[in-house]
């Protein structure tokens, strides 16, 4: 996504988007709100959906979740997306924090919104595709986005993009920073040592100790979920 602050290398997908519709949704960031959402009706199909949902199942704020269920009803297309919209059941939330029935009748509904959780005038989130990369265009820049293509949008596809990163990591650094299971880090560390045979097995570096922190890779962070074990 296009946005003014300096971008971080490969930043984690899903913290990323959860991040930016917290400042959309309750920093009111109009900007931001626009960007994402027209991110997400490009490149939905490279979301880790299991991921996705986990991350926000227990999150604090109904905005964002309405937000998200608005984003499930949108994309439901995708089947794997079909769990976000359960995500906030209870009323309507509006967009605006004021005016947004005056500009309702004036304008009519987002026709990306409608019938969801979330209701948002029309006119007030610009959708314009050149904000943000094309798939061609991120998949050149950020090598995950790029191994979900070709492996599938899956814990396997990041824990791959993080030996790419760095060879060295054992496979318990590999599914904390993947916010996968030990069982698919360690079947993924087998693979790669397959093709790159000067590699141990088991990686060659310690990973950090139970009390140590997870370095954020993009200026936002969000809560450690994981999969339960499967790729």
């Amino acid at each position: 996504m296009l946005f003014a602050a300096p971008a971080s290398r490969d930043p984690n997908i899903e913290d990323t988007l959860i991040a930016a519709s917290v400042d959309a949704m309750e920093r009111d960031d109009l900007r931001v709100a626009s960007v994402l959402t027209t991110w997400l009706g490009i490149h939905h199909p490279r979301l880790n959906a299991d991921r996705l949902v986990r991350a926000l199942t227990d999150h604090p704020s109904k905005r964002v979740l309405a937000y998200w269920s608005a984003m499930g009803r949108w994309l439901q297309k995708d089947a794997r997306l079909a769990r976000l919209e359960g995500l906030y059941g209870g009323p309507p939330v509006e967009l605006l924090r004021s005016g947004t029935a005056f500009h309702v009748r004036r304008r009519g509904e987002d026709p990306r919104f409608h019938r969801s959780k979330l209701r948002v005038p029309a006119g007030v989130l610009r959708d314009r595709t050149a904000d943000v990369m094309s798939p061609r265009e991120l998949a050149a820049r950020h090598g995950t986005y790029r191994l979900r293509i070709v492996i599938g949008a899956s814990y396997r596809a990041d824990m791959w993009a993080e030996l790419e990163r760095d060879p060295e990591l054992s496979a318990a650094e590999l599914a904390r920073r993947a916010y996968g299971s030990f069982a698919t880090a360690w079947k993924v560390r087998q693979d790669w040592a397959l093709l790159h045979p000067e590699a141990p097995a088991g990686g060659g570096r310690r990973s950090r100790g139970a009390g140590a922190k997870r370095t954020p890779r993009s200026r936002w962070h969000t809560t450690p979920h994981t999969d339960s074990s499967r790729p």
